[in-house]
């Protein structure tokens, strides 16, 4: 368990790089969306090559798929755009907090109903009142 919590840390310090090495690529390039085509470039790169070394799986499952599972890909795009165009105008960690404020709030809801097969983990007080202290948290950091 202990090498899901270590990955899940660097991908959460990689949201706020991916987001300040993005914005401004976007606006070295004078495009956002020039920057995001490029950042999906090099993400199926490298998508490929780890598929490609662990054994390319067939991909046919994916025509049966119930087709709402690939609005990952549309929401994956569109924070990719919106943190390339909102960070440079409104700062990295202010995008980031409401980010983050947004993860907090879709993650209680997806664990409490288990939505799209998440295992369900039902928003006691426990739960509510330590999402309230990362929320304030997250926000006396962004105010410090």
């Amino acid at each position: 368990m202990t090498h899901y919590a270590l990955t899940m840390l660097a991908a959460g310090i990689g949201i706020p790089v991916l987001a300040a090495l993005n914005a401004a690529l976007g606006v070295r390039l004078g495009s956002p969306v020039s920057a995001a085509m490029i950042l999906f470039f090099i993400a199926i790169l490298s998508t490929s090559l780890v598929w490609f070394t662990l054994g390319r799986p067939s991909l046919t499952e994916a025509v049966a798929a119930p087709k709402h599972l690939f609005l990952a890909g549309v929401l994956i795009a569109f924070y990719v755009l919106s943190i390339t165009f909102v960070a440079p105008k409104f700062g990295v960690g202010n995008a980031v907090f409401f980010v983050l404020l947004g993860q907090l709030i879709s993650t209680a809801a997806i664990d409490h109903f288990g939505l799209f097969g998440a295992k369900v983990t039902p928003l006691n007080l426990m739960r509510a009142t330590g999402i309230s202290v990362m929320v304030l948290g997250v926000w006396i950091t962004q105010r410090a």
